[in-house]
Formats: structure tokens, sequence, C-alpha cells
């Protein structure tokens, strides 16, 4: 299931024997080298670097009056953000030797600020309280080794189906970004085709052209061209976004100072928030039940995000096998464990394995090198935040929408058949069994309710509890491994729980 080199791509160069680099992360047994894990590790940084600003902005409800000062503050959330994404995906590179990278999880600071802090009315410092919790629950389960099997609980088409459904949830959050696609109206569809026309929806399709054309074309004219073709469509693009901003319309882009030249380009760390939590206040506003529900909740899009990631990228960078299980998978797990719990006490919300680590992938990524170089650069925007900010979101959306076409080639792989004159020929086949009952259409709700109820946990879960139920009905109870009892019980509570919820709150 790794990732093939192709023309685009051009040839990989040799790796490097020796240095504490190669000892330290076995470049050469990885087929890869430091030039490659350094550009590799600019352009995860590069696709994930908005969440420095889009973090602090969920949690600080930022645009909404009504909530304005019930959030957190802007630069101390931004400070906190950096750093724990810095500090968690340095500790994952060198623990795991993988090409992952780690911060604040979106999704899941969207139900910290508007579940637990607007609804439920926690005051930050409780909200933060209960994703330490739920990350020290991860983190027994995986100490427990419990985390581990319920991934080899699941079986290699459903596995397959969460690659596929990452995918077009990744292109589709790129479609957005881009202001390709928007919100329906009211009574209509549930999406339409954006207003295409502004100066932001300009740089979203010159970015994406020129992106597609570093793709097809870069390698023809240097194989670190076509290598770095992510990483070189965001800095043209962010160019080419300065220059509209410059020159034709200043405040172009809805965020202050994106696409613009900031006036200051180092701003000191503010720590202000870090360690300010109240782990047990959640059990005091709430009682008991509700508290533990809502955790349980949480811990579920946390637990299941990880695994759909681990899964995801891991199929792309080859650390999966035959069985799409993932060797020694242990050792992310515990990290993403503890990156939550560390969210959580820095007051920057669960921070969790990104999928955008899937762009370092892509641009030949394999090793804990890739990870260490994305954390270092998290950690430099501390000083930095001002000149981090001047990255549009429609800059890095051309990237999601080619990396999200990427994990969905999971979809398919060659293989070598002999034909009828027993000439060996290569084709193609599905790695999903659609026409497959059983299998195919829990595979398709895992796929299509990503994207559409924007929510990686919720393809998972309606996809394991498809599966489940249809073997029941089968006849073929027997087959399902005990730890998918367990994970299909977990997560009818979950839907049960989002069922209920608006009946008694």
């Amino acid at each position: 299931m790794g990732m093939s080199t192709d023309s685009a791509m051009g040839t990989r160069p040799k790796p490097t024997a020796g240095g504490p680099l190669e000892r330290l992360f076995a470049l050469s047994v990885h087929n890869t080298d430091v030039r490659t894990e350094v550009t590799a590790g600019f352009t995860t940084f590069m696709v994930m670097a908005y969440i420095i600003f889009v973090n602090p902005a969920i949690l600080g409800f930022a645009g909404n009056e009504a909530l304005a000062g019930r959030g957190l503050p802007f630069q101390a959330t931004l400070t906190a953000t950096a750093l724990v994404a810095g500090v968690m995906t340095i500790i994952m590179g060198l623990v795991t030797n993988r090409a992952f990278a780690v911060a604040s999880g979106m999704g899941l600071n969207a139900v910290v600020a508007f579940q637990l802090i607007a609804t439920l009315g926690l005051t930050p410092p409780e909200a933060m309280g209960v994703i330490v919790i739920e990350g020290f629950i991860i983190l027994i389960l995986t100490q427990t080794n419990m985390r581990e099997s319920i991934m080899r609980s699941i079986p290699t088409e459903m596995k397959r189906a969460i690659a596929v459904g990452i995918g077009l949830f990744i292109a589709f959050i790129g479609f957005v970004n881009a202001g390709f696609v928007v919100p329906g109206p009211e009574g209509g569809t549930p999406v339409q085709i954006g207003v295409l026309t502004g100066f932001p929806v300009l740089v979203s399709v010159v970015g994406l052209l020129l992106t597609i054309l570093l793709r097809t074309a870069g390698a023809r004219l240097h194989p670190i061209i076509g290598r770095s073709y992510l990483l070189l469509g965001i800095l043209l693009t962010t160019l080419f976004a300065t220059a509209i901003n410059s020159t034709f319309a200043q405040s172009a882009f809805p965020l202050p100072g994106v696409g613009q030249w900031p006036a200051d380009f180092i701003g000191a760390p503010d720590f202000s928030t870090i360690g300010d939590v109240n782990v047990f206040g959640v059990f005091a506003k709430l009682g008991v039940i509700t508290a533990a529900l809502t955790i349980f909740s949480i811990m579920l899009s946390d637990f299941f995000d990880t695994m759909g990631t681990l899964v995801g990228v891991g199929g792309k960078a080859g650390y999966l096998d035959e069985q799409g299980n993932f060797k020694d998978v242990k050792r992310p797990l515990l990290v993403d464990s503890v990156a939550a719990m560390a969210g959580g006490a820095a007051s920057a919300s669960s921070a969790t394995t990104y999928i955008e680590s899937a762009a370092g992938v892509e641009s030949g990524g394999r090793t804990g090198l890739t990870s260490v170089v994305t954390g270092v650069l998290f950690l430099f925007t501390m000083f930095l935040s001002p000149l981090a900010g001047v990255v549009p979101a429609q800059a890095t959306a051309p990237a999601l929408i080619l990396v999200g076409w990427m994990m969905m080639t999971t979809l398919a792989e060659a293989e070598e058949y002999a034909d009828a004159s027993g000439q060996t020929v290569t084709g193609v086949r599905s790695t999903i069994p659609f026409q497959n009952f059983e299998i195919g259409f829990p595979a398709v709700a895992t796929i299509l309710l990503m994207p559409f109820t924007y929510s990686i946990t919720n393809g998972i879960g309606a996809g394991i509890v498809l599966y489940t139920l249809i073997q029941i009905f089968v006849g073929k109870a027997r087959r399902i491994h005990p730890a998918l009892w367990v994970v299909t019980a977990a997560f009818l509570l979950y839907f049960l729980d989002a069922f209920i919820r608006p009946y008694i709150t």
C-alpha cells in the first residue's frame, strides 16, 4: 500500500549513508534523504499552518458578538497552539520515526467552543479540563493495548474506505476554503457552487492551476520541483495573493493581515493561559451523568479521528501491511494520547495527529525527520506570528484538493495477471468490493458521511455500525471480532447521545 513514484514526482535521489540523521531516522532504510525529508516537513507545516490562526479564532469566538468575552484570548491561544503543535510533533517524530504531525484538532476545537462553553456553559478552564480527562482515558486504553486491538478488529476493506473517505473530506475542505463550494440556501441544497468572483476565488483558481502545472510538468524542469510541488504551489500562490492585495485592494481577504505583508515580523509569545485548567469543574457544573456522556462523546471523536488518520496517511506512506494493519502502532497512539492531554493543559484544545500529514507524505516524507522539521517550524511561529499569518486559506486550498486526490487513490491498486494468450499484463483493480453488499454498503456510508457531515468520526461510526448489523442479519455474527462489538456499542451510544441531547439540554 506504499506510494509509488511516478514521472510527475521525478526520480528520488539516492539516500545519503552515514551521519547522525541517518543513524537516528534510518533514512536509507526508508529510501529517502535529508533534503526530501526537510522539504516534506516544510510542506506539512505550510498546509497545517492555518491552525495557528483558526484555532484561536474558534476558541475565542472571533466575529461572534453574542459570545464575545466568553472564549480564550487570541494571542495567548495562538502561542499555546504553536507550542503544543511544535513540541508534540517533534516528540512524534523522535518516538515513532513516522512522518506524522500533531496540532489542535479541527472539529474538536469547535466542540470545545460551541458545545462545552457556549451551550453547556462551562468556563474555558473547565472545558479544557474535559479535554485533559478524555485524553487521559485514551492514554489508559492505549497502554492496555485496547486501542490497538480495536484498530486491528476493523476489516481491511473498511480501513481502505476510511482512507478514501478522508481523502474526499480533505478535498472537500479544500474546495470550501477556496470558495468553490458554499452552504446552500435554507430549504435548498446543502451545498452549492460559490460566487466565483472576487480576489480570494481568483487566488484559489490561480493557485490550483499553478499547483497542477508543478505536479504535471515540474519534474521535467528539475526533480526537486517535482517532489516539492505542494510547497512551491503554496508559496507562489501566497506571493500572488500579496501582490493582488497590495496592488488592487487592501484587505481583500476576510482575516486581518492575510495576504498582506505585516508591519512587524516578530511578536513576543503570550503564555498566560497555559496551565489554566479546572479538571473536575465539569462534574460540579453538569452533574456526573451529563459530564460522563460529554466526556465519552468527545473521547470517541478524538479516538477515531486519530485512527482514521493513521490508517489513511499510513497507507500512502507504506506503514501498513497487506491486511491494512499498522506495525508498531502503539507508539503513535501513545504520543497522540499524550498530545490530547497536553492540548487541554495548555488551553489549546485537544491536539491530535493531523490528516494534513498526507501533504508531507505526498512530498516524499517517510521518517520522523519530516515531523521534527514541521515541529521546529511551529515553534518558530510563536515568535513570527505576524509573518505566519500572511498565508491565506486560498493558498493552501489547492494543496488540500490534490492531497485529497492522493488519498483517494487508495481505492485502486495495480495488479499483474495473465491474459488469454498467456502474456503478463498490468491492470487496475478496486481495493473495496462494492458489489458485495455486506462490505460495499458500509464502505460507501463511511466514504460519503465524512465530508457530508464534516466529521471523520461520524463516517467511521456509521460504517462500523452498518457493517456489524449486516453481519448479524446475514447470520455471520460469529465472525465479528470481540473488540468490534465494543466499538459498535460505543458508537450506538454516541449516536443515541447526539439524538437525545437536544431534548435534555
